[in-house]
């Protein structure tokens, strides 16, 4: 059984979006064999340049889904967002059957078609590794990271901490900033 738990920010909630959020996110529901116990959180926000944005989060048994849309109609931002957790469904669905194959737990909780493969098994050729590099992580700091990604025109960057000796990971984020994943 899904949980609704919708707030809005700068927008007025009425029982139109309510009923459409909830009416597509209730569509998800058929990817599983019993409706998880699952609250979905909806974020609702009207930027100052007036375009709608989104966020939909439904922590899941086996994975979390979240999405986010930003878009100059609601309705139109929450339908590209239940689209993106759709992929997310069936990319995990695809990855859990692969891994699984001969365990039970995984085909107990996504419905599978009759070939005992998971609906909508298409993603498959999403996963696949087509390209693989290997390379030497130099020492430095993250500074120097975020300058080797930016000339290398990455948007991110593995590097050995020179410091503390771990390997880390710098980032560049959507509004344009930097992020630093540090591992132990």
């Amino acid at each position: 059984m899904l949980k609704y738990n919708i707030r809005g920010e700068n927008i007025n909630l009425t029982d139109a979006i309510r009923d459409h959020i909830e009416k597509k996110v209730g569509k998800l529901e058929r990817y599983f064999n019993e409706i998880p116990e699952a609250n979905v959180h909806v974020n609702l926000k009207v930027n100052p340049n007036k375009k709608a944005k989104v966020e939909i989060t439904i922590p899941l048994p086996q994975l979390v889904l979240r999405a986010e849309e930003e878009h100059d109609d609601m309705y139109a931002a929450v339908d590209l967002i239940v689209d993106k957790l759709e992929r997310q469904i069936r990319k995990h669905k695809t990855k859990v059957n692969r891994k699984f194959r001969d365990q039970g737990s995984a085909k107990e909780f996504f419905k599978m078609n009759g070939n005992g493969l998971p609906a909508n098994d298409e993603v498959e050729d999403e996963l696949q590794i087509v390209r693989t590099k290997q390379f030497s992580l130099k020492p430095m700091d993250s500074e120097e990271a975020v300058l080797q990604m930016n000339m290398l025109g990455h948007s991110f960057f593995i590097f050995t901490d020179a410091e503390t000796n771990a390997t880390n990971i710098v980032y560049r984020r959507k509004d344009g900033k930097y992020g630093l994943i540090e591992t132990n």
